[in-house]
C-alpha cells in the first residue's frame, strides 16, 4: 500500500513568507496582504502559505507570492529559516523567509487565494503582524541596510532610468539618513556605476535633471566583488 502523500498535499509543519521591498516617491515600501481566512483572519500579514510535498522551497514562494499578490516574474532571494517552537499558536512550524526588491510601478496588486487585499506600506507604518511577522521583517530590513553598504543596489528598485536625487533618496530611505550630496555623487563617479542618457526628465514642475541608467556589465561585477559602497 503506497503510504507516500499526494504531490499537492500540504506539509503542514513547513511555511514561506516573502518581504517584497518596494520603493516610490522616495519611500520605502513593504508588501502586505490582509488574510482572509484562517486563524489571523482580518490582519496584515506577510504573503506566505504552505509548501506542497510536491514542490521545492523556491518555487512554493514564487506560487505563493503570485496566488496572493498577483506579483510573478521576479528572483526571489533565500533569506532565513525562521524556527522558534513558540512562533506559530497551534503547532510547531518552520518557515522559509525570501525577499525581493522591486519598483512598485511595475506591478499591479491582485490580491488572491486566501488573501482579501494586498497593500504597500511604508516601512516606518507597518501595523502589529501576526506570528513573528514583526521579527522575519526587522531582521530582513537589517539585512537590506547591511547589503546597501556592501554592493551597490537599486536596479529592480528604480525606473531604467532615474536621476541622481532619486538615487540619493533610494539610499537614505533604506539608510534612514540624510547623505551628503556632493560626497555621496563624489562616490558614485568613482565606481563608473552609471551611464549617463541623452535625456532629461518630462513633465516636472521643476528644472528638468539630467537622466542616468545602470551599466549592467558594471553592475554585475560589482556586485560579484561585493565592493563597499562606504556611505
Amino acid at each position: 500500500m503506497d503510504t507516500n502523500p499526494a504531490p499537492d498535499a500540504i506539509i503542514d509543519a513547513l511555511s514561506i513568507d516573502c518581504l517584497i521591498f518596494g520603493f516610490k516617491d522616495g519611500r520605502l515600501d513593504i508588501l502586505l496582504i490582509k488574510h482572509g481566512e484562517g486563524i489571523s483572519k482580518g490582519r496584515w500579514a506577510l504573503p506566505g502559505g504552505w509548501i506542497t510535498y510536491g514542490e521545492s522551497v523556491d518555487d512554493a514562494a514564487l506560487r505563493l507570492l503570485q496566488s496572493l499578490t498577483g506579483i510573478s516574474n521576479i528572483y526571489l532571494e533565500q533569506l532565513k529559516a525562521f524556527g522558534d517552537p513558540n512562533r506559530y499558536p497551534t503547532k510547531r512550524v518552520v518557515t522559509v523567509a525570501y525577499f525581493a526588491l522591486v519598483n512598485e510601478e511595475n506591478y499591479s496588486l491582485i490580491p488572491g487565494f486566501t488573501a482579501s487585499d494586498a497593500q504597500w506600506f511604508g516601512i516606518n507604518k507597518v501595523p502589529a503582524l501576526p506570528y513573528d511577522h514583526n521579527a522575519i521583517l526587522d531582521f530582513g530590513y537589517h539585512h537590506l541596510k547591511h547589503k546597501v553598504r556592501h554592493e551597490p543596489i537599486g536596479f529592480n528598485l528604480l525606473p531604467e532610468k532615474f536621476t541622481l536625487l532619486q538615487l540619493q533618496e533610494l539610499y537614505e530611505a533604506i539608510l534612514e539618513t540624510k547623505l551628503d550630496k556632493s560626497n555621496f555623487r563624489r562616490k558614485l563617479a568613482k565606481m563608473k556605476l552609471l551611464k549617463k542618457c541623452d535625456e532629461k526628465q518630462k513633465h516636472v514642475s521643476h528644472r528638468a535633471a539630467g537622466l542616468y541608467k545602470f551599466d549592467k556589465r558594471i553592475y554585475v561585477t560589482l556586485r560579484k566583488k561585493g565592493i563597499a559602497f562606504e556611505l
